[in-house]
């Protein structure tokens, strides 16, 4: 029962696999070739997916119409896939940078192609290619010994060299991708070795299992070179969330500081849909105009307006960060306002104040940070500027006049 089910997948994933594969191909297709390290490995994708479209039977029945014989047909779809096997190895070879060694696998692989050419076009007279046809194999056991053996030692070390990597990488991405890979290769060295002994064992048992390990093989290998395009859209989702968050407190800064904007302001929707800028610098560029606009408005910031915003939240009970963020979002609001009702800039120096006094709304120098640091701390500025402990906060009138100020 098992052994149908198994059988009926493998058959059903045939056009699925190889769509998803050439799917794949497509979307990788420029920045492979862009990536000297990369272009071997789309290259053996590339050819394998080659390889597997003419073996639909669809696209295999249209081109035996056209050629007027099949095994034409199966002699380009054989001779695609050692192509493939050849990719491989020499993707395989690029970290060890032997160039007799790449050189030495493309002539390896050009006799081999040359071989099973020859090997073909002399073999008696045949319809198709099989190895395990009722006569014995078509077009001859040497042929497909030769093409069995040279796929099974190409996936081999294919499957060697990914793990062996894999291992030792701690780049997570390419840890995935090279398990990724090395997996579906794995499921080719498996057909392969099915095909290499099925002339000379009986391993009937096995041959329902052969379209399913080569149908898996296309949906790994196709899942392997979309990592780093899944990367990408995950970072690309990570930073348009962190934009969309960040927009109402740069709406709201920007207002009053609109010389620090790069480009013209635009609606939070119509940002993320078409932004002025490369998606990827959005958020990023949002951080940087909000930081400018923070170190403006610091001259904004009236002498004891600190103590009285911390005496404002503390009672709310929030937790160190949170509490932390809501005194710097008091502390905005009302440089933001002052800076709106025209107020002098205030250009005492910052250490008069006293450190625990400080109105300054940047960290102090000494305080190490990171991009994901920065973003995690204006994300929750962001939520605080917007909370009921910022909006309702009022300092007394004698700190909002002008008189109190050194401008």
């Amino acid at each position: 029962m098992l052994t149908s089910h198994l059988a009926a997948l493998g058959v059903w994933l045939t056009y699925p696999s190889c769509l998803c594969l050439c799917l794949a191909v497509l979307l990788r297709a420029a920045p492979s070739l862009r990536a000297t390290d990369q272009r071997g490995l789309w290259l053996a994708v590339t050819t394998a997916g080659g390889a597997m479209v003419l073996d639909l039977p669809a696209v295999t029945g249209f081109a035996s119409e056209l050629a007027g014989t099949s095994h034409v047909v199966d002699l380009v779809k054989n001779l695609t896939g050692v192509v493939s096997a050849g990719a491989v190895l020499f993707f395989v070879s690029t970290p060890m940078g032997s160039r007799r060694l790449q050189v030495g696998l493309c002539g390896a692989i050009g006799t081999t192609l040359l071989v099973l050419t020859v090997l073909d076009l002399t073999a008696p007279a045949h319809a198709s290619h099989s190895a395990i046809a009722a006569g014995g194999p078509s077009p001859s056991f040497a042929y497909w010994v030769m093409l069995a053996s040279t796929h099974l030692v190409a996936d081999c070390v294919c499957v060697v060299v990914c793990c062996w990597f894999g291992l030792r990488t701690d780049v997570r991405p390419l840890a995935a991708a090279l398990w990724l890979f090395a997996s579906g290769t794995a499921c080719a060295a498996l057909f392969w070795l099915g095909r290499l002994l099925g002339p000379m064992l009986d391993v009937s048992w096995a041959a329902p299992y052969f379209p399913l390990l080569m149908n898996l093989h296309a949906l790994l290998r196709a899942t392997a070179i979309l990592v780093p395009a899944a990367v990408a859209l995950a970072a690309g989702l990570a930073d348009a969330r962190t934009a969309w968050r960040l927009w109402p407190l740069w709406h709201e800064l920007v207002g009053a500081v609109p010389h620090v904007v790069l480009t013209r302001r635009r609606t939070r929707l119509l940002e993320l849909l078409w932004p002025p800028m490369p998606r990827r610098l959005l958020a990023y560029r949002k951080l940087i105009e909000i930081r400018d606009a923070m170190l403006e408005l610091d001259h904004y910031v009236p002498p004891g307006l600190a103590p009285l915003a911390r005496d404002h939240v503390e009672p709310l009970g929030l937790a160190p960060v949170q509490a932390e963020a809501a005194v710097l979002a008091c502390v905005m609001k009302e440089a933001r306002r002052a800076k709106l009702s025209g107020h002098p800039r205030c250009e005492l120096p910052a250490e008069s104040f006293g450190r625990e006094e400080s109105p300054q709304l940047l960290p102090h120098q000494e305080q190490a940070t990171t991009l994901t640091a920065e973003k995690t701390h204006l994300i929750e500025l962001a939520r605080a500027y917007a909370s009921p402990a910022a909006r309702s906060f009022v300092p007394p009138v004698r700190t909002r006049t002008p008189q109190h100020w050194n401008g």
